[in-house]
Parts: structure tokens; C-alpha cells; sequence
């Protein structure tokens, strides 16, 4: 029997009124996913050049 294999989801959530990302979930805060590692980390970069607080 083949193993499956789960698939691996980044999730954040982003206040844009008060410019914040979070890794769990926060009121406020619209749910980001993704399936790759590499948007993922392109979307962290970008928030970070907005000037994002993270929490």
C-alpha cells in the first residue's frame, strides 16, 4: 500500500487596517493559504517591504 502524502498548507492572516500579519488567526484578519513554500515566502517579503507588523 502507497503512503499518501498530505499536502503542506501555509496559512496568515492580514489586517490591512491596522497593517498586521499573523500567523494564527486573528479577528479582523483575511485568511492568506498557500500550497507553495515559495509564494508564501514572496508574500511574507512583500508585506515586509509594505512595512507589516507581524505577530
Amino acid at each position: 500500500m502507497a503512503k499518501e502524502r498530505q499536502e503542506t498548507v501555509w496559512r496568515i492572516w492580514v489586517d490591512t487596517e491596522r497593517r498586521v500579519v499573523s500567523f494564527h488567526e486573528t479577528e479582523g484578519g483575511q485568511l492568506l493559504e498557500f500550497r507553495s513554500h515559495e509564494q508564501f515566502q514572496a508574500c511574507i517579503d512583500r508585506y515586509t517591504a509594505q512595512r507589516y507588523r507581524y505577530q
